[in-house]
């Protein structure tokens, strides 16, 4: 008698499978206060120091995006990519741009673009 295959299990490198709070580790806090359209920037001399999730998430930086912007283009949800930017900004691999007194018009469009691909 013949062995039935057994379907195999997803493997947990497949980022759309694995859960959100898997990716934090459980955390739901982020260690920095970062609001939506808070923009992020790096160096791309900093990739080598990062994992592949890591690195996934820094190559959105290597141009200013905000908080909004790179939840969207990641497929995550706001509150994970929170707290995994913060860990970025706490390993020193990204920048924070905080806005000046003046809304950045462009940046608030870019932000609903991204808003409303979620």
């Amino acid at each position: 008698m013949q062995e039935e295959e057994r379907p195999q299990a997803p493997s947990a490198r497949d980022s759309a499978l694995v859960r959100p709070y898997a990716r934090t580790g459980g955390r739901t806090a982020a260690r920095h206060d970062l609001r939506l359209e808070t923009l992020l920037s790096t160096d791309e001399d900093k990739l080598y120091r990062a994992n592949n999730d890591q690195a996934a998430m820094m190559r959105l930086c290597l141009q200013p995006r905000s908080v909004a912007e790179i939840s969207a283009l990641m497929k995550i949800p706001l509150g994970v990519t929170r707290v995994l930017l913060s860990d970025l900004i706490t390993l020193g691999l990204v920048a924070v741009h905080e806005p000046g007194d003046k809304p950045n018009l462009a940046l608030l469009e870019r932000v609903l673009a991204g808003l409303r691909r979620m």
